[in-house]
């Protein structure tokens, strides 16, 4: 199967579902914590809400942020064509929320998932009338990889075709100035202690992230 959906998806071809998508320029920026507010704000508002999966990557204030949200447990084992830290497609499916709650839309699943990728469960989801939240960064967006690359040095391997997120979601950038995501980096909040000085001399270098933004704030500016 290939793995990236075609440039000429239709506005005709939408699912029921609604898709919303929180981006950012960089990992840090609060997608996640937006994602879940929101959650919290839809459920108030009497939605049906669950989480179908959030990378924790051990932040507690994330965390802190699931109480009072239903989660769907994550598959613990390679059974029925999933793997262990993958979304529990089939049981968010027979559960059937108004609303699922989908981290990291660009993420490859774990070898044995029935899917490759994340943004194929969500397709699955939106097929079934159920609206998605869901997290991405702009280093994810295909058209971006190459620029990215070369003021980053690093090469994005989890990609989605941009066509998908510009016709088929309701985007809303997540913004963070430079300062604002190194403060939270050194503050343990987007990795843990030991890996604080490589991230701040490599990739969240002040050049970096202010790039970055300005990418991220353009592409928002151009699909409006």
């Amino acid at each position: 199967m290939d793995r990236k959906p075609s440039a000429g998806v239709s506005v005709a071809e939408m699912s029921r579902g609604r898709l919303r998508v929180f981006l950012g320029a960089a990992p840090g920026v609060g997608k996640t914590f937006a994602m879940l507010e929101e959650g919290h704000r839809l459920q108030r508002d009497r939605r049906d809400v669950v989480v179908g999966i959030v990378n924790l990557h051990d932040r507690v204030d994330v965390s802190d942020l699931l109480e009072g949200l239903e989660v769907i447990p994550q598959l613990s084992s390679v059974d029925n064509g999933g793997a262990s830290g993958a979304m529990d497609l089939a049981a968010v499916l027979a559960r059937g929320p108004q609303v699922a709650l989908v981290d990291e839309l660009a993420r490859s699943n774990p070898p044995g998932s029935a899917h490759e990728t994340r943004w194929e469960e969500v397709g699955v989801l939106l097929d079934a009338g159920i609206d998605v939240l869901t997290t991405l960064n702009v280093q994810n967006l295909e058209s971006m990889n190459d620029v990215i690359y070369e003021i980053t040095g690093v090469r994005e391997t989890d990609t989605i075709a941009d066509d998908l997120v510009r016709q088929r979601a309701q985007v809303e950038l997540v913004d963070l100035t430079q300062e604002g995501i190194q403060e939270r980096l050194t503050a343990g909040k987007i990795y843990p202690a030991e890996e604080i000085d490589v991230a701040l001399a490599n990739y969240f270098r002040p050049g970096n992230l202010s790039a970055l933004r300005e990418l991220a704030l353009s592409w928002t500016a151009d699909r409006v």
